[in-house]
């Protein structure tokens, strides 16, 4: 099985990218990644976020519990709620305007709990990272932290 430590040295070492300057990409203390590499530290909760994030893949693939770069049951899964949103009590008959959705939201609301969008959305944020764009648009902020 292989270790979170050795899964960030390969996924470094697949970007190209020094140490010192995902140290500092991630705003990490500068030898954070060395110790996280050499197994002298280990990544909390929200560096580990940092990380996969950074590399485009799960923490679940980070950690080395999957072999699966894309599962991300703990990134967006949890994100929304399953269960439908309570209806809201009936709002005052007023003329219509210009606007189809209600002033409080009720139409947004529906749309952003649909199952639909959250799928459509992960495979959406998912391909723009792979991108050749995303993949630039990374490495451009990884250069330019670097730089700093």
């Amino acid at each position: 099985m292989i270790t979170m430590a050795q899964r960030i040295q390969q996924l470094r070492a697949e970007r190209g990218v020094s140490s010192s300057a995902l140290s500092a990409a991630l705003g990490l203390p500068r030898t954070a990644i060395e110790k996280f590499e050499t197994g002298r530290q280990t990544p909390t909760q929200e560096q580990q976020q940092k990380l996969a994030s950074f590399f485009g893949v799960s923490a679940f693939y980070l950690r080395g519990e999957s072999d699966d770069r894309t599962q991300m049951s703990d990134w967006m899964d949890g994100a929304f709620l399953d269960e439908p949103t309570p209806a809201p009590a009936p709002a005052p008959v007023r003329p219509v305007k210009k606007a189809a959705v209600s002033e409080d939201g009720m139409v947004f609301d529906a749309f952003l709990n649909s199952k639909k969008f959250q799928e459509t959305l992960r495979a959406t944020v998912l391909e723009v990272l792979r991108s050749p764009d995303g993949q630039a648009l990374i490495e451009n902020a990884v250069r330019k932290a670097g730089n700093r």
